[in-house]
């Protein structure tokens, strides 16, 4: 059973799932007829992060602000590796101030291939919220064998 480090680069998303948006009531006098209202949505750009997962461990990427639906990230996390470990979790959310973070999507990354062959290169991993897809995650993996 693999056991050492897993190295895990979390690069970047695209085609994200907006969940930023604001509601608006507008109410406007009508002639003869009275009020009319409509409720309007506008949607803001994102600030999306990552929350991932490892049995127990759990990492925090940075919130990229403002980057909506295409952020990038960059940015590298190591997690200790013990018997028992097969998978990744991977969850994206929506930073909100005054509410609660919105959750976006999320993956479950397999890590049997990168115990097997050592790496895995920047993979694009569908994301998906009540089994429909809304996105994808780029992400690289790299367990060193022997360590």
């Amino acid at each position: 059973m693999p056991q050492g480090t897993l190295q895990v680069v979390l690069v970047s998303a695209k085609g994200l799932e907006n969940t930023d948006f604001l509601f608006y009531s507008i109410s406007a006098l009508s002639g003869r007829s009275g009020y009319i209202s409509m409720l309007l949505a506008v949607f803001r750009n994102m600030d999306p992060y990552v929350l991932l997962t490892c049995r127990t461990q759990e990492q925090k990427s940075s919130v990229a602000s403002g980057k909506g639906s295409e952020p990038e990230w960059n940015e590298n996390f190591e997690f200790n590796i013990s018997e028992g470990v097969s998978e990744l979790k991977v969850k994206i959310l929506d930073s909100d101030t005054g509410s609660q973070d919105d959750f976006i999507g999320e993956v479950t990354i397999p890590l049997e291939p990168v115990f097997e062959g050592g790496h895995l290169p920047p993979t694009a991993y569908n994301v998906v919220k009540d089994e429909s897809y809304c996105g994808e995650i780029r992400i690289g993996l790299f367990h060193p064998r022997g360590v």
